[in-house]
């Protein structure tokens, strides 16, 4: 059985933002040498999602504001997981949560 592990780093400048990383998957595949098999996208960060959607700017507009309704940003004392001691950045895990039920 033949394998391949490829490392993708993106830097996104905002709090959010959705990259359409097909072209990189498929040169990925097309490096691997491999023709058949399972190719398995998978963020290695907790706040970070992988999905599968049309690559358009409205329906990207539409994923902002529903995350932001489900989950508004301010004020962030509204999280508990924001209070002294614990990581900023709950509203992070859970709109990456909703993304990932959404599909």
């Amino acid at each position: 059985m033949k394998s391949y592990r490829k490392e993708l780093w993106f830097n996104v400048p905002t709090r959010r933002g959705f990259i359409n990383i097909t072209s990189q998957v498929q040169a990925c595949l097309k490096e691997s040498g491999v023709v058949e098999g399972i190719a398995l996208i998978n963020p290695m960060h907790i706040t970070a999602s992988v999905f599968i959607n049309d690559d358009e700017s409205g329906l990207h507009q539409d994923f902002e504001r529903w995350l932001e309704e489900l989950a508004p940003h301010e004020p962030v004392g509204q999280y508990l997981h924001n209070r002294p001691g614990d990581h900023l950045g709950a509203v992070e895990h859970i709109q990456q949560q909703a993304l990932h039920a959404a599909h």
